[in-house]
C-alpha cells in the first residue's frame, strides 16, 4: 500500500445543489450523519493509503477546517486552487507528489461505497496486459446522464459516450481510477488539457481496464440524488469518537435544510 497515493477532487462549486451549496461545500454534504468527504477518507484509511491530497476551491476555509481534524493529521493534506484547473489540470499540477507511485484519483463529491482493496488487487494482479488505468464502473439508473463505456471481451474500454440520449448500455464511468505513473508522463505530451473524461480518456482507449463497483454509487450533484443517499444504509464509522468538528457539524443548518426537502 505504500506505493499508492490518492488525489481526491473536492473543489467543485455544486451549482446544481443550490441553495444547499450557497453556504456549505458539496464535498461536506451529510450522508449517514457524516460529511461526504469523511466517507471517502474512511475507505482510503481502511485500505492503508498513507498519503492523500484533496484539492479545494469552493468554501475553501470550511474544507480546510474539516481536514485539520486530528484523524487526518500527517496523512491528508490540501491544495488550494484560486481558479479551478479542471480534473486533468489538477492531476498534472500535482504530478510531483505522485512520482513513481500508483495514483488513486477520484471525484470525491460523488457518494460511493466500495472495497478499495478489491479494486487495488484487480488493478495490480488481474487487469489485462498493456492497460495503464483501471476505471471504476457502475450500473446507472439514468445512463443518459453519465459517461457510458463500451468494453471488449476483456473488459477494456473501447469508447465512452458522454451524456448522450439512447446510450448503448447502463455501464457508466464512476470517475474513480487507479493510474500507473507512466500515464503522467504521457499526459504531458497532450497538453494543454484540463478535463480528464473528455480529453484524457479518449487518448487511452484500449488501455483502460474496468472494475465494476456493485455496492453504492450515486452522483449527488442534484438534490434528488443527495436525498436518496440519506436513505442508504451504511456503516463507515472509522473514527467513532465525536470531536469538536463533528459536534459542530451535528448542529449545522445543512441538516435542517435537507430534512425540509425529504
Amino acid at each position: 500500500m505504500k506505493e499508492v497515493r490518492a488525489l481526491l477532487l473536492a473543489a467543485g462549486v455544486g451549482s446544481r445543489l443550490q441553495p444547499l451549496t450557497q453556504n456549505w461545500p458539496k464535498c461536506l454534504m451529510p450522508v449517514s450523519g457524516k460529511a461526504l468527504l469523511e466517507h471517502w477518507l474512511c475507505i482510503l484509511w481502511r485500505g492503508g493509503v498513507e498519503k492523500v491530497l484533496v484539492n479545494t476551491h469552493h468554501h475553501r476555509e470550511m474544507v480546510d477546517r474539516f481536514l485539520e481534524r486530528q484523524y487526518f493529521l500527517d496523512w491528508v493534506s490540501s491544495v488550494y486552487e484560486p481558479q479551478l484547473l479542471g480534473t486533468a489540470g489538477t492531476l498534472l499540477a500535482n504530478a510531483k507528489r505522485f512520482h513513481g507511485r500508483t495514483i488513486f484519483f477520484a471525484h470525491a463529491d460523488n457518494w460511493c461505497q466500495f472495497d478499495f482493496n478489491s479494486f487495488l488487487d484487480y488493478h495490480r494482479r488481474y487487469r489485462p496486459a498493456d492497460t495503464l488505468i483501471t476505471m471504476m464502473t457502475f450500473r446507472s439508473a439514468t445512463p443518459s446522464s453519465c459517461g457510458i463505456v463500451e468494453l471488449d471481451s476483456d473488459g477494456v474500454v473501447q469508447v465512452m459516450h458522454e451524456k448522450i440520449s439512447n446510450p448503448p448500455s447502463n455501464l457508466a464511468n464512476g470517475a474513480a481510477y487507479l493510474i500507473e505513473p507512466s500515464v503522467l508522463d504521457l499526459l504531458r505530451e497532450y497538453q494543454p488539457i484540463t478535463d480528464f473524461s473528455t480529453q484524457v480518456i479518449p487518448n487511452f482507449y484500449g488501455r483502460i481496464a474496468t472494475w465494476e463497483n456493485r455496492k453504492i454509487y450515486r452522483d449527488i450533484g442534484v438534490v434528488e440524488s443527495l436525498l436518496a443517499a440519506q436513505r442508504d444504509s451504511v456503516n463507515t464509522l472509522c473514527w467513532p469518537q465525536e470531536d469538536e468538528w463533528q459536534i459542530d457539524f451535528n448542529s449545522n443548518p445543512i441538516h435542517k435544510l435537507l430534512q425540509a426537502l425529504l
